[in-house]
């Protein structure tokens, strides 16, 4: 039986509907990351000890 992910919104969403933003996912063996705009396409998966290394490069370089 497979079990579905479920997915939440970044709180860095942006106005209006909220859907320019990514999408992350917890899975058991590694995070899961995604286009709000566009769920159905491919997504990144991190092993959990290179997630949030990951994260904090994102937050060094936005603008």
């Amino acid at each position: 039986m497979a079990i579905r992910d479920h997915w939440r919104k970044s709180s860095y969403s942006g106005g209006g509907e909220g859907n320019a933003c990514v999408e992350v996912s917890i899975r058991p063996a590694n995070i899961a990351v995604r286009d709000s705009k566009a769920p159905a396409r491919a997504t990144l998966t991190f092993p959990p000890s290179t997630f949030t290394p990951f994260i904090n490069t994102l937050k060094q370089h936005r603008s």
